[in-house]
């Protein structure tokens, strides 16, 4: 369902963009009746718009005023993004206040929110910086793409390995920021949100989504920081690493991409660690030999592929390579889509999962535990998809494996 909302424009607009709020427990229970209020940051004290979460914790999908799409497309000087502010309460919980939401044209934004029980009426607050594409942040300082073993960084693990989370220093390395635990999948989310723009061509969010997974899975492998003698997996900051927002919105067309690709990053010949692929945004930092965020899209404009893209900056040697091993889930992915007239093991933990998941989200049906993959098991995982943001066709690819379980997981308590 969708709401258009309409409210003094800043500026010369009519174009739209989508955005939707979701309110889960640290488990991922549903949180329904929680009441999101709206507002301008030019108008700090009026209600644009108040609605309420259903019983699977979500929102109506709410339309937005934003720029032109155009100024999100090319480098300008005008912010290609709305901003709104939201207010999020329940009768019991913590409320959050969540400043600065970027709502860019023609995509959906996502805002998740986890709220915490509490005695007492608290407020926990965010102010999201601006993205990195408009404001200016301090530029990489370059690295040497492989790390040398027998130095600092010296490698520790004998594999690639997808962490179940990475542990965000938001801030220099050697500042006194505050650590953040965060789920892997949504801090590659996070990032991407924060260093390109969903609205450029797909193959071109491809590109970067595998730069950056390569990327923080280099600082994985290599324990970089860890070996400094710092107790965080990955900074904050854009002169040594990513730029990580605590608390932003993200996107539903990079969250898709993002499921579909976090097992994958990028390799060179007869090197076993993950490239540490740098770039910066070809507009007002020029890298040779490192990929542009423009020249990226301008080169999916033109048509070339995600691995086309990166292989013009990075060179021809580079190649896409497979994580072995994802931790923190109960059974890895079995290498091929689960779909009508699959059988098997994985069928029936797919089912049982499910079950286990409809307890709480209970409009996914319940299905019989059999390892046949028919029309019931089929229209389960649709409803699972379209609750949880994921493209609605019924089979279990990688993402949607992956997602089952980890919302497994969190409903069960095991991640706890």
């Amino acid at each position: 369902m969708y709401r258009h909302i309409v409210y003094p424009a800043q500026m010369e607009t009519q174009s739209l963009g989508y955005l939707r709020v979701r309110t889960t427990t640290q488990n991922l229970l549903p949180i329904e009746d929680v009441t999101i209020r709206i507002y301008s940051p030019s108008s700090p004290d009026r209600v644009i718009e108040e609605f309420k979460t259903n019983n699977e914790g979500l929102t109506d999908m709410i339309s937005l005023p934003t720029p032109p799409i155009n100024y999100s497309l090319e480098p300008s000087s005008i912010q290609p993004y709305s901003n709104f502010d939201m207010q999020i309460s329940a009768a019991g919980f913590e409320s959050v206040y969540v400043a600065d939401i970027e709502v860019l044209p023609q995509v959906t934004a996502l805002q998740e929110v986890t709220l915490t029980p509490v005695p007492e009426p608290i407020e926990r607050s965010y102010i999201i910086s601006p993205h990195t594409l408009y404001a200016e942040y301090p530029p990489k300082i370059p690295e040497p793409e492989i790390k040398p073993t027998g130095e600092t960084g010296e490698i520790v693990l004998g594999k690639v390995v997808v962490p179940e989370y990475v542990i965000v220093h938001d801030g220099p390395p050697s500042s006194s920021a505050q650590n953040y635990y965060v789920k892997f999948q949504d801090y590659i989310k996070n990032v991407a949100s924060s260093e390109i723009y969903a609205t450029w061509p797909e193959a071109s969010i491809y590109a970067n989504v595998l730069a950056i997974l390569s990327f923080t899975l280099n600082r994985v492998y290599t324990e970089w920081y860890r070996n400094q003698g710092y107790n965080f997996t990955i900074t904050s900051s854009t002169a040594f690493d990513h730029k990580w927002i605590n608390g932003r919105n993200i996107f539903d067309n990079i969250s898709f991409i993002v499921d579909s690709v976090f097992v994958n990053y990028l390799s060179r010949p007869n090197i076993i660690q993950p490239i540490l692929t740098q770039y910066c945004d070809g507009n007002r930092v020029q890298c040779p030999g490192w990929m542009t965020q423009w020249g990226s899209k301008s080169l999916g404009d033109q048509g070339y592929s995600a691995i086309e893209i990166l292989r013009h900056f990075y060179g021809s040697s580079i190649y896409i390579n497979t994580a072995t091993q994802v931790s923190g889930v109960p059974s890895s992915w079995p290498g091929y889509n689960q779909d009508i007239g699959s059988t098997g093991s994985s069928v029936r933990t797919i089912q049982e999962q499910l079950n286990t998941i409809s307890d709480a989200y209970p409009r996914i049906p319940k299905i019989l535990e059999d390892g046949i993959y028919g029309p019931e098991t089929a229209n389960a995982v649709r409803i699972f998809q379209e609750i949880f943001n994921l493209p609605v066709t019924g089979v279990v690819d990688i993402g949607t494996w992956y997602r089952i379980s980890r919302i497994y997981v969190g409903v069960t308590g095991m991640g706890v």
